[in-house]
């Protein structure tokens, strides 16, 4: 395994004309181009036919992660707007699903849009009409930290989860490359058909193609579907900001996997196993690296996988089927049906694949960890791909085409 610390970011560039980035996405999902590269042959056709390009008894998992209202925005008695863009929750929260739960109050790692004119302590308020009486949100400024800001934030309604106080008061936080006003439709076209699970302030895109059509053309056809739970965080567009890739810093997220998903994973080692976007590949990647070191060290320190570490310990690792029993096994133990992980995985070439052996995917920012992580699946093919895409009127990013990538050993 080639470490890929030395890498530069400089090698994984390319042109992309603000033009070809799609400010909105098609009118039909699965209308979308669909750019299928296998063995290093290019070829097209769109996401309603994906089942043609796909052999039976595949197994495809998708990241059930349902986008949330992630950004508010308080208006000062003065005037100012205040834009609070909600992060993550605080570490005092064991998971994202359990701090979504929270009701009346909670604390949580944001970004803040106008800082300089919110002192310390602070009190904002944000009032709608809700049931026929005043619902009132209250946004307090607690401390600065390195990255974001802790705000606490606070409702007059102990029957409202803090999930559904930011459907009533927040609004879908579009990609910051998407330089225009969220609309109405964002709110639906924002979220891919099968979304469940509250937490991501981005969208799973590889997911966004698919509908019923594509999913009973799929069930024809004998392919299997499975669901991983990624929340997606704003990290997912932090930009490579360091010559070599040792120096960047990945942003890490949480991630649920059930039981029975492991198992249907096991099942289906000797088939084919594709990864329906870059989250759930980082999932089912960092799944394997779980199960080695829970053959290895204190099941206590096993439930993060970190930046760096798959790449140190190379030399203790085992076969999938084994690393996956060991999760159920562990689970078992722990009389649990799912596992809750964190992970920093940086998947860049020179990672070699355990689990995943096809990619959905939609065509990512030059010099981004999600372009190393396309790099390190089909090889120094990756610029012909994208030279290909960027040739034959492609739509780049999260509202654009598509690709089927098949693993290039």
């Amino acid at each position: 395994m080639t470490d890929p610390r030395t890498h530069s970011i400089k090698d994984f560039t390319y042109s992309l004309p603000e033009e070809r980035i799609a400010r909105y996405p098609l009118a039909e999902r699965d209308a979308s181009k669909l750019l299928i590269d296998k063995d290093g042959n290019v070829t097209e056709d769109i996401y309603r036919n994906i089942a043609d390009h796909i052999p039976s008894a595949t197994l495809f998992v998708f990241n059930d992660t349902k986008v949330v209202e992630a950004r508010l925005l308080f208006q000062k008695p003065t005037g100012g707007v205040i834009e609070i863009f909600c992060l993550e929750p605080h570490q005092k929260y064991p998971d994202i699903t359990t701090a979504m739960l929270q009701h009346e109050k909670i604390l949580w790692h944001c970004l803040i849009g106008g800082a300089s004119k919110w002192k310390r302590g602070q009190l904002l308020e944000k009032k709608i009409n809700y049931n026929s009486r005043d619902l009132v949100l209250n946004a307090r400024y607690i401390e600065k930290e390195i990255d974001s800001f802790i705000v606490e934030l606070s409702w007059n309604d102990q029957l409202l989860s803090f999930a559904e106080v930011l459907h009533l008061f927040g609004v879908i936080p579009l990609p910051p490359y998407i330089k225009r006003e969220v609309e109405i439709s964002d709110a639906e076209r924002y979220q891919t058909v099968y979304a469940h699970y509250e937490g991501s302030v981005a969208a799973p895109t590889a997911g966004l193609h698919f509908t019923e059509t594509v999913f009973n053309k799929l069930k024809e056809k004998n392919i299997d579907k499975d669901f991983v739970t990624l929340h997606v965080g704003a990290g997912t567009f932090k930009p490579v900001k360091t010559e070599v890739m040792n120096d960047h810093e990945m942003h890490a997220e949480y991630f649920t996997v059930s039981r029975s998903l492991i198992q249907n994973l096991i099942d289906h080692l000797d088939k084919n196993i594709i990864a329906v976007g870059t989250t759930s590949l980082r999932t089912l990647e960092s799944l394997y690296w779980l199960g080695v070191k829970q053959s290895t060290v204190d099941s206590q320190q096993s439930m993060e996988i970190t930046q760096w570490e798959v790449y140190d310990h190379k030399e203790n690792m085992i076969p999938a089927k084994e690393a996956l029993e060991n999760s159920i096994k562990w689970m078992n133990e722990k009389d649990l049906d799912t596992l809750t992980a964190k992970t920093q995985i940086i998947i860049a070439p020179g990672y070699q694949f355990k689990i995943v052996n096809g990619l959905i995917t939609n065509f990512h920012q030059p010099q981004s960890t999600l372009l190393l992580l396309v790099a390190a699946f089909i090889g120094k093919n990756w610029k012909e791909v994208y030279d290909y895409a960027l040739n034959n009127n492609f739509r780049f990013l999260s509202y654009g085409d598509g690709s089927l990538l098949w693993r290039n050993p």
